[in-house]
């Protein structure tokens, strides 16, 4: 069983009907990809600007808003915790961010939540675009369950990654 945790933080998000509904979505299909047999959770929060430069100062030391932060949970020795599932992490989406990004390439709010809860979930699993290959990778397995919702590839036309 897959338990995905949405929770709105920012009034922003009232702007999108079912924002709640697409992010889980999305964060299903990001973890049954990936790991289809396991029992595994997320927390999605979405959030606002201010939230999002005040978390990606404290974690990453930058002074900005960003439109995805991911934050693993601590991994515990074998034998410790619940073999039942295993909690993955918080992914955590800034309102305003996601919104001017989506409005500037054009595309659908809901579509570039999707993306970037898939994006998010992505790292909590491992997966990082620290160098072109580890890019490339992540952005295949991106398109890959995005086109499962069919939704179209969030880099069709862009100039490497939308995220970072």
């Amino acid at each position: 069983m897959v338990e995905i945790d949405v929770i709105v933080e920012a009034d922003g998000w009232e702007n999108l009907p079912d924002a709640e509904r697409i992010a889980e979505r999305a964060g299903l299909a990001a973890i049954r990809a990936q790991a289809p047999a396991k029992a595994l959770g997320v927390a999605i929060l979405l959030t606002d600007d201010a939230a999002m430069r005040r978390l990606n100062a404290q974690f990453r030391g930058k002074d900005k808003p960003t439109n995805v932060l991911s934050f693993p949970a601590p991994r515990l020795p074998a034998g410790k915790g619940s073999a039942e599932s295993l909690f993955l992490g918080d992914v955590a989406l800034g309102y305003e961010t996601c919104t001017v990004e989506a409005l500037a390439d054009g595309k659908e709010l809901g579509d570039h939540l999707s993306h970037l809860v898939v994006h998010g979930i992505l790292h909590l699993m491992g997966f990082d675009h620290e160098t072109e290959a580890e890019a490339e990778a992540m952005e295949a397995r991106e398109r890959a369950i995005l086109a499962t919702l069919g939704i179209a590839d969030p880099y069709a036309g862009a100039e490497g990654g939308a995220t970072g």
